[in-house]
């Protein structure tokens, strides 16, 4: 009677943090528990062959914003040729407004929410009785102290080639309306001391990359400094062999304690992801997000000029209230800052958000289908959405990929945003394409609009080649020096460094 817990992620490298907690506290299920893991773009034929391999009574889906459409072809399929086999459904995708998806419809069981006790508790109704009558199942959600983590879970091939993801703490006390962690109550964080213990045995069995899902990792100072000491103590013990750590930062909130322990993380080991969105305090107001601007950006700014911290900083496009004219502002404004990457994002719907009470207001228009990004607002028409969502993949490409560090600045001048955004849409209309662009031929485009800007060809060449050649050179030399190379870490931390390390040498 084998309970099969599976998901698709969005890559290979990706391990589920929400499939081994369930694994962790199945109880006295735990031995019939299995888990497996798919990567997007199976083929659901190859992927319910598999599942069936197991003979299971029961299968568990995660199901995500980023594949609800697969999964979907997958309990659909699986129901047709196996209809014996139980399906249970969980995840973000499905624990808000599940009413007429059909991949609800399909399935046999729904938890929403937390999943970790009401999981387990089901499972044994459908495999001991009483029948459960009910199909929607709300998730119970208990103290964190009761709860099995389940960091041993990962395994050795984990370990090796795969990103760890761990968390200090649940939940979020901030309420932005375009994020499912508004629907918190507050964040409740882990032992400290036991989180870190599992953290120790992880390093002691090799692990090197460490990703935080905590929402708002320096809220609690405190606890970030004894974590942010524990990685660098493993700097220190080990300086050859060095751990990468991973963290969500509030932007506003970097006092003097912090700064000083995160001036000692030496280049490649410390990354921070930091949420702006927008700069303008009107849709920061009308979204429910509180922010210090001023401190935001001196923080930035200081973590720039004075940190080897890698900075990944978000900005939506899209947001209620907000024209392109503001959200290039804001960009422009961002750009001088410094960070190493803006990742620019386009709104999207996640279902159970509040967002959705601006619809009519604003006149939001939501793709029905997933990721369910924005289209249009009263402020932004359809057509020039789609310059912003080309204008993020062509900035991807160009800026944060690190591959045109010397170019880049040529490109945006003293107004980026206007800039990229005459380059991006000339990129669209040469190639009629924003994905699978070789390196050579963008390298050979970037040449060429550098010339139609009045760059003579013969310089236009050479700074082009200054990145395209020296930078991926100097690049490789930053990876191999970063990373040893032992029992198979070499491999996944060059993939997982590539980009990084490409800033680094710039």
């Amino acid at each position: 009677m084998t309970i099969l817990l599976s998901t698709l992620n969005a890559r290979y490298t990706h391990a589920s943090l929400g499939l081994r907690y369930l694994q962790a506290n199945m109880g006295e299920l735990q031995a019939q528990t299995k888990l497996q893991e798919f990567v997007i773009g199976a083929r659901a034929s190859d992927i319910v062959e598999r599942l069936l391999a197991h003979q299971p009574r029961i299968v568990g889906f995660g199901v995500y914003i980023w594949n609800v459409e697969e999964t979907t072809k997958v309990v659909a399929l699986l129901k047709r040729v196996a209809p014996q086999v139980t399906v249970v459904l969980g995840g973000p995708e499905v624990s808000y407004e599940p009413e007429g998806q059909d991949i609800v419809k399909l399935a046999d069981y729904l938890v929403t929410g937390w999943g970790e006790v009401t999981f387990p508790a089901l499972c044994k109704q459908i495999l001991h009785g009483p029948k459960p009558l009910m199909k929607i199942h709300a998730g119970v959600q208990p103290p964190l102290e009761d709860l099995i983590t389940p960091y041993d879970l990962y395994t050795d091939e984990d370990i090796k080639h795969r990103t760890l993801y761990v968390e200090a703490s649940r939940g979020c006390p901030f309420k932005c309306e375009f994020c499912l962690s508004s629907l918190d109550k507050t964040a409740w964080p882990f032992d400290i001391d036991h989180f870190l213990g599992q953290m120790e045995a992880l390093h002691a069995r090799g692990a090197r990359l460490f990703k935080f899902v905590d929402r708002t990792f320096n809220l609690n100072v405190k606890v970030s400094l004894k974590i942010m000491q524990f990685f660098l103590d493993k700097l220190a013990a080990n300086p050859d062999d060095p751990v990468y750590a991973h963290f969500e930062v509030v932007p506003d909130h970097l006092p003097e304690a912090l700064r000083e322990s995160i001036l000692q993380f030496p280049p490649g080991t410390l990354q921070f992801e930091i949420g702006i969105q927008s700069f303008n305090p009107e849709v920061q107001t009308l979204v429910s997000r509180r922010q210090n601007n001023e401190k935001a950006a001196e923080n930035i700014r200081w973590l720039c000029d004075n940190s080897h911290a890698h900075l990944h900083v978000d900005l939506i496009a899209g947001l209620p209230g907000e024209d392109v004219a503001s959200f290039a502002q804001g960009f422009d404004k961002l750009v001088a800052l410094g960070p190493h990457e803006i990742q620019f994002g386009i709104l999207k719907r996640l279902r159970g958000t509040p967002i959705i009470r601006h619809t009519e207001e604003y006149k939001l228009v939501f793709d029905p289908y997933p990721p369910y990004s924005i289209l249009a607002t009263d402020r932004i028409d359809f057509g020039e959405m789609q310059q912003l969502v080309r204008f993020a993949r062509y900035w991807d490409l160009v800026a944060n990929s690190g591959r045109f560090s010397n170019t880049l600045p040529v490109i945006l001048g003293a107004t980026p945003f206007a800039n990229f955004m005459r380059l991006s849409n000339w990129l669209y209309e040469t190639t009629d394409a924003t994905n699978r662009i070789a390196l050579e031929k963008l390298a050979m485009l970037v040449t060429q609009w550098l010339t139609l800007e009045g760059m003579s060809a013969e310089t236009a060449k050479e700074l082009v080649r200054s990145d395209y050649a020296g930078q991926a050179h100097r690049a490789r030399q930053q990876v191999t020096k970063e990373v040893p190379g032992k029992d198979g870490a070499a491999v996944a931390a060059s993939g997982r460094n590539e980009r990084q390390a490409r800033h680094l040498a710039a």
